[in-house]
């Protein structure tokens, strides 16, 4: 089966909120996505909204046609939220309000009462129920244990790695990757992977077997300012496309 790719559309809404406009619209943005070849829209709903806004989830529910993953913290005000809209998946992610962007896998074990709450809910409503993890067997296996459908795993080491000069940090986070996806898949749960990943350094992760999914959002956007946005997606995409056939 291909490999889906999942756009992130939140840094649309980073420059919509710059000006206080209503553009540039990010499900107008979706909906580019989709037509280049996107398989779903993530969105990252912060407790701060310092991009997405609820108004921007509810519309995104309404009329996109692919697959909308909604990314939030295990909050009380979130679950409410994903319980009302109830959109295709919910990606649990940690939160801090001083970051730029999420950094690192969510605590699953400081969380465990939030999480399962949050899980029990999601598939109460028939949510599929995602958490953002570090590419650890300690974090998948508790993932599991508390009924999440999928993980997935945070790529950001590999990306960083994927810096000149570091092949061996590279090749070690390939394989950390490669190591929570062979366990993730034999005890039955989906793996996406995400987090600093672009139309570059795609290619060795999605070539892991057992790697069914990809949410990606910066480097597009990034890309967008050059190539424009369908044309970022369609890039992606091939890149993708290409690698995991050769996989």
């Amino acid at each position: 089966m291909p490999v889906r790719l999942h756009v992130n559309i939140d840094h649309v809404a980073t420059v919509r909120n710059a000006r206080g406009t209503r553009y540039p619209d990010p499900i107008y943005a979706a909906h580019v996505c989709e037509a280049a070849g996107a398989d779903g829209i993530t969105a990252h709903l912060r407790e701060d909204r310092r991009h997405i806004k609820d108004d921007d989830v509810e519309r995104l529910r309404a009329s996109i046609t692919s697959h909308l993953n909604l990314e939030c913290a295990a909050t009380d005000e979130m679950r409410q939220i994903a319980e009302r809209v109830v959109p295709d998946t919910v990606t649990l992610v940690p939160e801090r309000r001083q970051e730029r962007t999420t950094e690192g896998g969510l605590d699953v074990a400081g969380q465990r009462d939030a999480v399962e709450a949050f899980v029990s809910m999601c598939r109460k409503v028939g949510i599929r129920a995602s958490l953002f993890i570090a590419p650890d067997e300690d974090s998948v296996q508790l993932a599991h244990a508390l009924g999440a459908e999928q993980v997935e795993l945070h790529t950001g080491e590999y990306c960083h790695a994927c810096e000149p000069g570091k092949k061996h940090e590279r090749g070690t986070e390939l394989e950390r990757l490669a190591r929570a996806t062979e366990l993730a898949r034999s005890l039955g749960l989906e793996v996406a992977a995400g987090h600093g990943l672009t139309r570059h350094n795609v290619g060795s992760v999605v070539a892991i077997p057992g790697v069914s999914e990809v949410n990606i959002g910066h480097s597009v956007i990034a890309d967008a300012v050059f190539l424009g946005l369908a044309e970022a997606v369609r890039q992606l995409r091939a890149s993708i496309d290409r690698h995991a056939f050769l996989a």
